[in-house]
């Protein structure tokens, strides 16, 4: 679940968001790591049970919008992955 936006620089950048709402559990990357489309990004924790979130493609994490311990809603945006 990502949407398309156009960056600043004119580069598309893909925004991230959450398939449901939970709590940011862990993150397995930082700004400016290169990620590979299913490379994990994050792991949220709802009702008990885990759901790791992937890079939709390859690039660049280019934002991080959460942190560990923040509560997010369904769609929120999680992450940002640039070239």
């Amino acid at each position: 679940m990502s949407k398309q936006r156009q960056g600043e620089d004119d580069d598309m950048a893909e925004d991230v968001a959450a398939p449901l709402a939970g709590k940011v559990l862990s993150i397995a990357v930082a700004v400016g790591d290169a990620v590979e489309e299913d490379d994990e990004l994050l792991v949220l924790e709802a009702m008990k049970m885990e759901t790791v979130v992937y890079a939709p493609s390859d690039g660049k994490v280019t934002a991080l919008r959460v942190a560990v311990g923040d509560q997010v809603e369904e769609d929120d945006p999680l992450a940002t992955i640039g070239e």
